[in-house]
């Protein structure tokens, strides 16, 4: 990376350690919380999720505090109105997410015949597409807000003020997928982390990033793989579909983000 252009918190060191605290925050926040469920009676993913929240809350209180930063500041620091954050930006960006979808689960089919998945997981990813409200709560709400929240609206926030556009994006992609510690979800994180990226970078919101983060997981939730029994017509027809979706998508985006860092963070 370039040589930093301030002090801004995080640092790509400081953000390594950032999850490495947050981490070790959610472990001993799970590790209460399993002493206590004898009288809280949770089942595993319900305490997956609560001591997750809980960790990252005493991690953002921390890490807030610090930057002096209010919620209002990370969630949206742009010169664009919320509303037409909402009606201009957010429509766009959701034509992306098919396109995204098939980009993901192609790369992913090909990556599972070189490298197949371990019982571990195959059990981990089995857990987080239970259909019980605790897991579709984790992967459609809890993760999406929360993961936009630390790697754009902390993570990226803070790389864009110390290093080159492209290298602030690529390296908080990277430390996206690194953190979901399997190679499966770090390639998931790497895609959609350079998308999230470009879009945090180009808008300064967090409002249209967890838009598409969490449709992007309750597709992958609801609609699963690739359906292998469609024809070879119908397949092609939807492939058309939802290659013209990102195109629109794309050229409306350029349109109304034509400028970088369109919004910078307001003081």
């Amino acid at each position: 990376m370039p040589s930093p252009k301030s002090t801004a918190f995080p640092s790509a060191v400081q953000a390594i350690l950032l999850f490495v605290a947050l981490f070790l925050c959610e472990l001993v926040v799970g590790a209460a919380l399993r002493d206590a469920n004898g009288w809280l009676g949770l089942n595993g993913m319900q305490l997956g999720v609560l001591s997750t929240v809980l960790g990252n809350g005493c991690v953002f209180a921390v890490v807030m505090h610090y930057q002096q930063l209010t919620y209002r500041q990370l969630f949206h620091a742009s010169p664009m109105s919320v509303r037409a954050t909402l009606t201009m930006v957010v429509p766009p960006v959701l034509l992306l997410v098919p396109a995204l979808m098939v980009t993901v689960i192609t790369a992913l089919n090909l990556l599972v015949l070189v490298a197949p998945l371990s019982p571990w997981e195959e059990s981990l990813f089995s857990r987080m597409a239970d259909g019980s409200v605790a897991a579709t709560l984790a992967v459609c709400v809890v993760a999406p807000l929360l993961e936009e929240m630390l790697f754009r609206g902390i993570v990226l926030r803070g790389f864009l003020q110390r290093y080159a556009r492209w290298h602030a994006i690529v390296g908080s992609a990277v430390l996206f997928g690194a953190a979901h510690l399997n190679i499966y979800q770090f390639l998931v994180g790497l895609v959609l982390g350079l998308v999230l990226g470009w879009l945090y970078e180009r808008t300064r919101s967090l409002i249209p990033c967890v838009a598409l983060h969490a449709t992007y997981n309750t597709g992958t939730l609801f609609v699963g793989d690739w359906p292998t029994d469609a024809s070879r017509a119908d397949a092609v027809w939807t492939l058309l579909l939802v290659l013209v979706a990102a195109v629109v998508g794309v050229l409306a985006l350029r349109r109304l983000l034509v400028t970088p860092g369109a919004g910078k963070p307001r003081r």
